[in-house]
Formats: C-alpha cells, sequence, structure tokens
C-alpha cells in the first residue's frame, strides 16, 4: 500500500488502513481539531498569567478613573448656615465651569505648564550629557560616576525635599554662608522663584533615573559603527552629535513623556516646602495640590473634576508630543 492510500493529515484512516505504520502517520501528522485543542490551552495559558495584572490593572487604574469620572458630575450643594448635610445633585458642567474659572486652579495649570517647559528639556540636557559623558572612549571609574549619578533617584522625594528645605532656609543654608561675604542673598522663595528652586529638586532627583535610561540605549549602538566613525576620523563630539543622539532619540523621547507626566504629578515637593516658604507655596501651588484642597474641604467631586481634567490635558499634550516627534522620526 503506498503512502498515498494511508490518509492525509486531515483524514481519518480508513479501516484497511489501520496498521501500525498508518496509526504512526496520523499521530505524527495532528488533525485540525488537535490543533484547535493547542490554541485553546495557548489562550488559556496567556490568561492564566495575564490575569493578575488585568485584575490589578482594572482595580487600581480603570475603577479609580471611572469612579473619579462619574463623581464629577454631581455638584455638592450646602446650607447658607451649614445646618443641613450637604447633598449632591447631579450637574454634568457644572465642576468643570468651576473649575475653568477657578483662578487658582487656573494659575496652577499654567504654573505646572511653565515648570514643564523649562524644567524637562534641562533635566533631559544634564542626563544627555552625563551619559555620553560616562558612555566616552576615555572615561574612567563608569561604574562609580553611574551609581553616583543615580544615588538623588533613590532618596524618596519627601526626604530629598526636606533636605532642600535645609538648603534653602537662611538660618542653615551652606550657599547662603558662602555667598555672604559677597553680599548676595539668595532669594529661595521669592514669588517669582520659588517654582525654581521646586524645579532644582526635581532636577537633583530625576536627572540621574533619565541618565540610565539614555546611558543604557547608548550601549546597544553597535560597536562597529563607532569604530567606523573614529577609523574615519571623527571627533568624539562629531560622533556623539552624529552618530550616538540620533540613535537615543527613542529613549530621549520616553524620557521626555514620562517627565512631562511627571511635572503634571508634581506634589510632594512643593507641599513640603509649603510650610517654610513664607506663603509663596500656597495649597493650590499645583493641580494635584488645588485638589487635594477640595478634598481637604470635602467637595469630593470638585477634586474629581480637577483631576479629570488634569488627566485630559496631560493625555493630549503626550499624544500631540508622540505625534510630532513622530512625524519628524519618520522625515
Amino acid at each position: 500500500m503506498s503512502p498515498s492510500e494511508r490518509g492525509t493529515v486531515y483524514d481519518v484512516p480508513r479501516s484497511s488502513d489501520a496498521t501500525p505504520a498508518g496509526v504512526a502517520a496520523v499521530a505524527e501528522h495532528p488533525t485540525p481539531v488537535d490543533g484547535v485543542r493547542g490554541t485553546t490551552g495557548s489562550r488559556r495559558t496567556v490568561l492564566l498569567f495575564l490575569g493578575p495584572f488585568l485584575v490589578l490593572f482594572a482595580a487600581m487604574y480603570v475603577a479609580p478613573i471611572g469612579y473619579a469620572a462619574v463623581s464629577s458630575l454631581s455638584v455638592v450643594h450646602r446650607s447658607a448656615l451649614g445646618l443641613t448635610a450637604p447633598t449632591k445633585v447631579f450637574d454634568p458642567i457644572g465642576n468643570y465651569t468651576r473649575a475653568f474659572s477657578d483662578k487658582d486652579f487656573t494659575a496652577s495649570l499654567g504654573r505646572v505648564a511653565l515648570f514643564g517647559v523649562v524644567q524637562v528639556p534641562v533635566m533631559l540636557l544634564f542626563a544627555l550629557g552625563l551619559a555620553l559623558l560616562i558612555d566616552s572612549r576615555s572615561a574612567r571609574g563608569k561604574g562609580l560616576f553611574r551609581l553616583s549619578s543615580f544615588l538623588p533617584y533613590a532618596i524618596p522625594g519627601v526626604s530629598a525635599a526636606l533636605v532642600w528645605s535645609f538648603m534653602y532656609s537662611p538660618q542653615s543654608s551652606p550657599i547662603d554662608r558662602l555667598l555672604a561675604p559677597l553680599g548676595i542673598r539668595m532669594p529661595y522663595f521669592h514669588e517669582g522663584t520659588v517654582l525654581w528652586s521646586v524645579a532644582n529638586i526635581v532636577t537633583w532627583s530625576w536627572t540621574g533615573y533619565n541618565m540610565i535610561i539614555i546611558y543604557t540605549a547608548l550601549q546597544a549602538i553597535p560597536a562597529e559603527i563607532l569604530e567606523a566613525a573614529r577609523i574615519d576620523g571623527a571627533s568624539a563630539f562629531r560622533t556623539a552629535w552624529h552618530i550616538k543622539i540620533p540613535a537615543v532619540r527613542g529613549a530621549l523621547i520616553l524620557t521626555a513623556v514620562f517627565s512631562i507626566i511627571g511635572s503634571a504629578q508634581l506634589f510632594n515637593e512643593p507641599t513640603v516646602l509649603q510650610p517654610v516658604s513664607r506663603g509663596s507655596v500656597s495649597s493650590t501651588f499645583t493641580p494635584i495640590m488645588s485638589a487635594q484642597s477640595a478634598v481637604n474641604a470635602g467637595n469630593y467631586p470638585y477634586a474629581a473634576a480637577q483631576s479629570v481634567i488634569l488627566a485630559v490635558l496631560v493625555g493630549v499634550v503626550s499624544f500631540v508630543f508622540f505625534k510630532l516627534t513622530g512625524r519628524g522620526e519618520r522625515a
């Protein structure tokens, strides 16, 4: 009996083909039913591994966002004398109208936007410079410099802000003591400079983190390309400008998006500095601080509306940034 008579992969062997050779051929080539069973098993395995993540993601991210969005559609009404319990009235645009007409909240949005426009590029420039210096051929002690640059990020943000609050204090600031003979006194908590005092803390804390991401991307550049540039006589600056920086474009975009989101979440540093700022850091200094102030006042729907506005604005800015950088990459 020829092999063609034993039945194909998709055929069930006939009774006349029930020989050891025919059975072995069928076992060697699974039928479509076996393939379906394998696919179902693979799906179950994927769901088994993704299940815990999906549950936690839904519970910790999706549910709070949904709850905040729903809560923002109600407005809290209180009696003039405060003798009765506050009531919630469904008003889909009431809190949003109030938020956009709230000068303190809109000022906090503008303050954070200015913070991001100035602080993010400066921080990423420092991070890129550090990464390029550590990655250079002539660098020595690379491990030490990587560790020392990363250490500020390992310090919790609140602790770092506390340390810098002592650095900014007129009574304990070593910087003021060094500048005192020159008659210079740094206005850390002046109304026009307090934002940059906060930016200095954030830059100090996060530059090393971004540097590690960029440095890791630099390590992925093929050594052959760098060697070819060196043989062609390219200087270290030209190699960095024409090869290394374009190669880490993706890492720069990633760190920029993370930094934009982090700027919108600015809270720890100004909150810690608020008691020693002599009033220059108000309770509505940033959007999150403004929302927290509404929570403290018991107006949860208004705080939810402010949070939703901030989330939407951050999402739009991140989307536009991705579009602009993606267009430049395609060009």
